[in-house]
C-alpha cells in the first residue's frame, strides 16, 4: 500500500533543532494528559471492576499498584498509538502542528506504520541514551536524529503562510 501524498507539497528544509524541541515539550504535556486518563481508566474502572471498591483500596494502600506491568504495558501502547495516528494520517502531531514543522518521506508522503513503529521505538532509546540521539542532528549533515535515520523519514519545516487543508 502506497502512502498518501501530504499537503502542502514542495522542498522544505529541514527543522531546526529548537522548533523539534518545542514541538517535544508541547506534545510531552499531551503525553501526560493522555497517560493520566489511560491509568484513570484503568484503575479506577477496570480495576474496580475485577476488585471491588474495597479490595481496591486496600491493594493500594499496601503498594500492591505501585508496580503494575499490565498498566505499564497499556500506557506505552497509548503512547505509541498517539504519535503513530498523527504521523501516518498528516504528518504531525499537535505539537509539530503548531510549530509547523511535519515528519514524512523523501517524497512528501506519509510515513507508514512500520516507520511510525521504528522512529517510536528508536525516540525511547535516544532518551534512554540522555538525548544523544536527538542531539546526533546537530552533527548530522542533514539535520537527522537517530529515529529519523532508521525510519527512513525527515522532519521538515513548513511554511508559515501556506494553508494546510
Amino acid at each position: 500500500m502506497a502512502n498518501h501524498p501530504l499537503r502542502p507539497q514542495g522542498d522544505f528544509p529541514p527543522a531546526r533543532f529548537v522548533r523539534r524541541l518545542a514541538a517535544i515539550f508541547y506534545d510531552s504535556l499531551l503525553c501526560v494528559a493522555l497517560m493520566m486518563v489511560v491509568t484513570l481508566a484503568y484503575q479506577h474502572i477496570l480495576l474496580r471492576l475485577i476488585y471491588g471498591s474495597e479490595r481496591l483500596r486496600a491493594l493500594s494502600e499496601a503498594g500492591a499498584l505501585d508496580h503494575d506491568p499490565l498498566l505499564a504495558t497499556l500506557l506505552l501502547f497509548s503512547l505509541f498509538g498517539f504519535f503513530a495516528y498523527f504521523w501516518t494520517r498528516n504528518g504531525q502531531t499537535l505539537g509539530m502542528q503548531v510549530w509547523n514543522i511535519r515528519v514524512q518521506n523523501a517524497d512528501g508522503s506519509a510515513i507508514g506504520l512500520w516507520q511510525a513503529l521504528l522512529r517510536f521505538v528508536i525516540a525511547l532509546g535516544s532518551w534512554l541514551c540522555l538525548g544523544l540521539g536527538f542531539l546526533w542532528m546537530l552533527w548530522d549533515r542533514q539535520r537527522r536524529s537517530w529515529h529519523d535515520r532508521y525510519s527512513e523519514s525527515l522532519i521538515v519545516q513548513l511554511p508559515k503562510n501556506i494553508h494546510r487543508k
